[in-house]
């Protein structure tokens, strides 16, 4: 049984907005069901179906399942279509491995398993919006609603991509938002170029000679050559990238020898970690010193060292025409004053980048939080319901200005 539902009210302007406005309560209700019940990457089983039941009630001319393997595609058309024009709207539908330790009705119901970056408000808002296209068709063409699964690392917006997303439904922009809890409700943010940076993972092996701690001097200890290259990594941002570039080089994890056997020198190490960069050429640079200073370090202590550099999420790169104008329909929506148009990017990682490279468009953020509120990945982390409508109307609007009406 779900709590009662307690709305304060956020205020916003225009119909979308006032329309959806009345089914806020439903909204909620769907929302907590979706985070009492969160699935992971490709597992999104039960998300999915609720997805597409609840497009059904809503009206929507046309459900795609399966798509990059979970994923859920609605078709709206408009009043109209004289120009065959198309616009997408994304959002994503997987969990987290994380336990979450809210006391609220709407718990996880799964051990270990939690919407710890508020995926099921993503999709419930664009729910929301398919409600209110479906019930109004107050535009000329036809909206692409895009349910995607496995953001959290399992790139399902790539796996979508690859599985014809874009040639069975053309678009020609496409754009999302993420909940942000650092600004408050009623604001919303975006900027013309990087709102993300590119994730890529570095696996460091180290190998030497192993023996016997009372006798390092006939061992080649791969601890040491670790640490060593941990703290030479950190010369590369400081000393080899432009202070006006952002990068960051986290060394996060290490692996080496027996917490059992103290007096063991153990023969291999492994380092594990992440770079993240806003533009390609200081990603190649990165790369290109890592291997320069592992192999040099390794080899002036007498061992060896490989490093594997992958490449997993690009930079999300908006465009400046869609962020502009997605702007500008967020500032109708709730005021100049209401709208960040040169929000400061971010070094997380978001796999809307794929279709962004694909496609021209625009990420966005919008205020769910502001002081005191847990940030995304905290096992206290809840979205915030009464923000619901207001970004159901901003998915919504987005599809009404890209495609208006004939004035004739």
């Amino acid at each position: 049984m779900l709590a009662p539902v307690m709305h304060h009210r956020l205020q916003a302007n225009g119909r979308p907005f006032a329309h959806i406005s009345q089914f806020h309560p439903e909204l909620t209700a769907l929302r907590r069901d979706l985070h009492a019940h969160p699935e992971l990457g490709f597992e999104e089983v039960y998300t999915a179906r609720r997805v597409q039941e609840a497009l059904k009630l809503c009206g929507v001319d046309e459900i795609h399942a399966g798509i990059g393997k979970t994923g859920v595609v609605g078709i709206i058309k408009g009043r109209t279509d004289t120009r065959g024009a198309m616009v997408g709207v994304r959002a994503d539908m997987d969990a987290l491995t994380m336990t979450d330790q809210k006391e609220v009705p709407w718990k996880s119901a799964k051990t270990g398993m939690m919407h710890g970056c508020g995926h099921d408000g993503h999709v419930t808002m664009l729910v929301g919006a398919a409600r209110y296209l479906a019930e109004t068709r107050n535009f000329d063409g036809t909206a692409v609603l895009i349910f995607q699964p496995g953001e959290e690392g399992f790139a399902g917006a790539k796996a979508m991509i690859e599985d014809g997303l874009f040639e069975r439904f053309p678009v020609q922009s496409v754009y999302a938002m993420h909940n942000w809890p650092g600004m408050k409700p009623g604001y919303i943010g975006t900027n013309d170029g990087a709102m993300m940076a590119s994730a890529d993972k570095v696996t460091i092996e180290i190998t030497g000679r192993g023996g016997h701690g009372a006798h390092p001097y006939l061992a080649v200890d791969p601890v040491l050559v670790a640490a060593h290259i941990i703290t030479a990594a950190q010369s590369i941002v400081s000393r080899n990238v432009r202070p006006i570039d952002g990068a960051v080089v986290s060394l996060c994890a290490i692996e080496a020898g027996d917490l059992h056997a103290m007096s063991v020198i153990p023969g291999k190490a492994r380092i594990v970690g992440t770079i993240r960069t806003f533009n390609p050429d200081v990603q190649a640079l990165i790369e290109r010193r890592l291997n320069e200073l592992c192999s040099a370090v390794a080899l002036g202590f007498g061992a060896t060292a490989t490093v594997t550099y992958e490449r997993v999420y690009p930079a999300t790169i908006n465009s400046a025409r869609e962020a502009m104008f997605a702007a500008d329909v967020a500032q109708a929506l709730v005021g100049a004053e209401h709208v960040v148009r040169d929000m400061e990017p971010s070094m997380g990682a978001e796999d809307f980048s794929f279709m962004l490279q694909v496609k021209p468009g625009a990420y966005l953020r919008i205020g769910q939080g502001g002081e005191g509120s847990c940030m995304l990945h905290n096992a206290r982390y809840d979205f915030n319901d009464d923000i619901l409508p207001l970004g159901s109307a901003l998915h919504a609007s987005l599809v009404e200005q890209s495609l208006p009406l004939g004035t004739n």
